[in-house]
């Protein structure tokens, strides 16, 4: 993650980093397990993984990217990080439990890390720049939290 542009001083650019952190780190225990062959471990933390990816993804696409899209200039982009998110939760929601395909997984981690570079590297500080001050207005988690 980086620290050059400033752009996690925006409340949910802080916080969507900070959960990027813990679904890597999630991700990286998951992806160990599978290297080691620690398979009865490897389940438990596809499940952790996903508890963490569901809700941050719809956070992403209900929040931030609703309000980028709605500007505009970066829509191509929201849509192409979307898809990318449905890629991901589409594989590794759907791995079967009892026989699961480790190289998908695998192939998927790998996408998943891609992914949130694309953000953390190229959208959230985008955002900071593209977005008027309403927007983070109403997207802000203490002003929603609030009713402001």
């Amino acid at each position: 993650m980086c620290n050059y542009c400033g752009c996690r001083e925006f409340p949910l650019i802080g916080r969507l980093t900070e959960e990027h952190g813990e679904i890597e780190e999630t991700a990286g225990s998951l992806r160990r397990a599978i290297g080691e062959g620690r398979y009865g471990d490897a389940v438990p933390l596809l499940e952790e993984l996903l508890a963490l990816l569901v809700p941050h993804t719809a956070t992403e696409e209900s929040g931030l990217f609703a309000e980028l899209r709605a500007e505009g200039s970066l829509a191509e982009e929201v849509d192409r990080l979307c898809a990318e998110h449905g890629d991901i939760h589409g594989v590794l929601g759907t791995v079967d439990r009892a026989a699961p395909d480790w190289p998908a997984v695998l192939a998927a981690l790998r996408r998943l890390r891609r992914h949130i570079d694309k953000e953390e590297h190229g959208l959230f500080p985008a955002a900071a720049v593209m977005l008027p001050i309403p927007a983070w207005d109403r997207i802000t988690p203490e002003r929603r939290a609030a009713g402001r």
